[in-house]
């Protein structure tokens, strides 16, 4: 990949939901029997030496399923003794490119899984590898040998089994988070967006479905499937991609956008942490995307809500980017929060006063 001159890396759409594509295409005529010149006879091309990225095979096994989703399924499995989610993505019939869209698929690929392999912090999930069907490509499962054809794809990810923040919170949406809980998780999320961020990698889906738990509470930033490089130029990052109730107003918009939208998804998530409830609940998307862009709308900070904490959330959702702070700015901000006299949402049980919210639309 190539660097600009500000050291930022340009590169087409990461796209881990789009490995139906990528990483199918990568090493397919690898395994592919070609006719040679003269058309009469078939032979088989060597395979390229592995990748970094690229599993072994003999050392996967693949347990129950945990999900189902559109691109395939999601298993616990076992990887050289390590405990790991494994994604089997199934594309179908091959055949529907062109020689020239395969080798930019291919080189997208090479691009995407180069940069999500190296990284590595406490506070992001971890990419193991992945491996790409072939004719003769069997990986054990507990009942056997599971054949992977040609348009199935494996992706290997450590496994969380804390599952998702969303859950998580839905859980405790009554009694609600001690005040220090909700600081370590602000805090995890924060430091590994700094770290994206760092990497000038924008994830571009920031929120709390998207963020899983390890057995010490620890989060961890997960699904990468719409994240990408960050471009130079923010005309080169537009559309509305995200989810609805934590996008920015210029994304909801269509206009260009940088890093700086991950922050205000930040603090949407920072709310929604605090509250352990829904932003938006009643609205639609024709009216959420209306009223945060033309009316400044954003999610009610309840009277209980640490002056701090808030402060933190009204600044990552300015409606103005070049207002909103930098991630390491945020961790420094939250690292800076008293959490010995607690501040946590008051249970619903417990004081219903707490619960007149205090609507916020807006700096």
């Amino acid at each position: 990949m190539k660097e600009s001159g500000d050291g930022f890396v340009r590169a087409d759409q990461i796209d881990l939901k789009r490995l139906d594509e990528q990483l199918q295409r990568h090493m397919s005529r690898a395994w592919t029997m070609e006719k040679n010149g003269g058309g009469e006879e078939t032979q088989t091309r060597r395979a390229p030496a592995p990748q970094e990225w690229e599993i072994d095979p003999s050392k996967l096994l693949i347990k129950s399923v945990i999900a189902r989703g559109t691109f395939g399924t999601v298993h616990r499995g076992v990887y050289d003794g390590q405990d790991v989610a494994v994604k089997l993505l199934d594309w179908g019939e091959e055949g529907h490119r062109t020689d020239a869209e395969i080798a930019s698929l291919r080189a997208a690929f090479t691009q995407e899984v180069a940069v999500w392999h190296k990284l590595d912090h406490p506070n992001v999930t971890k990419f193991i590898g992945a491996t790409v069907g072939a004719s003769g490509l069997n990986i054990q499962s507990e009942s056997g040998q599971l054949g992977l054809p040609s348009n199935i794809c494996c992706v290997v990810v450590e496994y969380l089994p804390g599952g998702a923040l969303k859950s998580y919170l839905i859980k405790n949406r009554r009694k609600k988070l001690a005040f220090k809980v909700v600081v370590q998780l602000a805090l995890d999320l924060a430091r590994g967006l700094s770290y994206l961020h760092s990497k000038k990698i924008v994830h571009r889906d920031v929120k709390t479905e998207n963020m899983l738990l390890d057995k010490s509470r620890t989060l961890k930033i997960a699904d990468f499937g719409v994240a990408r490089v960050e471009a130079s130029n923010p005309h080169d990052m537009t559309g509305e991609t995200g989810t609805l109730g934590y996008m920015a107003p210029e994304v909801l918009n269509g206009n260009p956008y940088n890093r700086k939208c991950d922050v205000y998804s930040f603090g949407i998530c920072l709310w929604e942490i605090y509250c352990c409830d829904m932003p938006y609940p009643d609205l639609s998307f024709s009216e959420v995307t209306s009223a945060v862009v033309r009316q400044n709308l954003r999610p009610e900070i309840p009277r209980c809500c640490p002056s701090p904490l808030a402060a933190v959330m009204k600044r990552c959702w300015d409606a103005n980017p070049d207002r909103r702070p930098e991630m390491g700015e945020v961790v420094a901000m939250i690292e800076a929060i008293d959490t010995s006299r607690g501040g946590g949402m008051i249970p619903v049980d417990q004081s219903p006063g707490c619960l007149c919210f205090r609507k916020y639309r807006g700096p």
